[in-house]
């Protein structure tokens, strides 16, 4: 039994693609989920001398699981650029993990392949908003500014497509986008043929249009605040709005909260593009944020605690 472990948006999606190429399997369990489901190991705890592969999921939060997978001598390859805290020693863990703000896990997985399936990586790079990363990439390739357009696309709409706060936010379950990459060893590819990237493009369109109607909140200085209603669609564009936002204003930091039935708030944080550090610092001074230090998030804010929040984000960003 081999385990593919995977966060459900562009990064984790093409970080796991290229490993494949390189290094193929008759067959795998998929366990992934929207992007901010992230203790994805829980999943999988009691298995027994097995092979897992982890691609972009934050050690630390999944540690528990990971040492009792290892105490039951699971073979674990674990590729990610989120804060991981201690790793733990064990002859039984192939850690590759940088959580450098100037890199992502598919690249990891690329400088790891010695770039045999680059082209992914770029996509990866893109849907993590690493756009100067991925365009010297991109031209290293000799890609032409066609070709590295559509790159991008591909990368941002698979991002997009993570967004939400259930699978049922989603246009595909990230494990069926997976999928429908696998057969494909070029993104041109993919992009010709595959139908799903009629349904993100358009979705993408009809999202970012309701998005862009929202006023920033008034704040102080040149940080800006965006609040975002209860809808499916708010929930899907979450992210591509927030990077969209801060490729706009390079020197400011940007938060985007989305109002939840519950009264609570959904936090995404970018630092700024400029300044790409403290988004993870911030975001876990509350009980649900994490993340890394260029883009973070809170899974669920109370709304009591939004001006506290305010307070803090204006701070780290002044």
């Amino acid at each position: 039994m081999y385990y593919d472990i995977f966060n459900g948006d562009a990064d984790g999606i093409f970080a796991l693609h290229q490993y494949r190429l390189e290094n193929p399997l008759p067959e795998t369990q998929l366990i992934t989920g929207v992007k901010r489901d992230i203790q994805l190991l829980s999943q999988v705890e009691n298995q027994h001398n097995t092979l897992l592969c982890v691609f972009d999921i934050s050690l630390d939060s999944n540690r528990s699981a990971l040492l009792q997978l290892l105490q039951h001598q699971n073979k674990i390859v674990y590729f990610d650029h989120h804060f991981a805290g201690s790793i733990p020693d064990s002859p039984f863990l192939q850690a590759c993990i940088d959580p450098s703000p100037n890199t992502c896990t598919s690249m990891l997985v690329n400088k790891t392949l010695a770039g045999k399936h680059c082209l992914w990586a770029i996509c990866g790079a893109f849907g993590d908003n690493l756009h100067h990363l991925a365009n010297q990439q991109a031209k290293k390739q000799g890609l032409t500014e066609d070709q590295t357009g559509q790159l991008q696309e591909l990368g941002e709409l698979f991002n997009y497509n993570g967004y939400g706060t259930t699978i049922d936010d989603l246009h595909y379950h990230p494990r069926d986008l997976y999928t429908a990459v696998h057969p494909h060893t070029t993104p041109f590819t993919f992009l010709e043929n595959a139908p799903e990237i009629v349904v993100l493009r358009r979705g993408y369109q009809e999202d970012i249009t309701l998005a862009m109607q929202m006023h920033e909140m008034k704040t102080v200085g040149k940080n800006r605040v965006y609040i975002l209603p209860d809808a499916p669609w708010a929930r899907r564009v979450t992210g591509v709005f927030s990077n969209f936002r801060m490729r706009e204003q390079p020197d400011a930091a940007h938060a985007i909260l989305t109002e939840d039935k519950n009264n609570n708030l959904r936090v995404s944080v970018r630092a700024p593009l400029n300044d790409r550090r403290d988004a993870d610092t911030l975001c876990n001074l509350f009980p649900t944020g994490g993340g890394r230090k260029a883009a973070a998030g809170i899974n669920s804010l109370p709304a009591h605690q939004l001006d506290d929040f305010i307070e803090k984000f204006l701070s780290f960003y002044r």
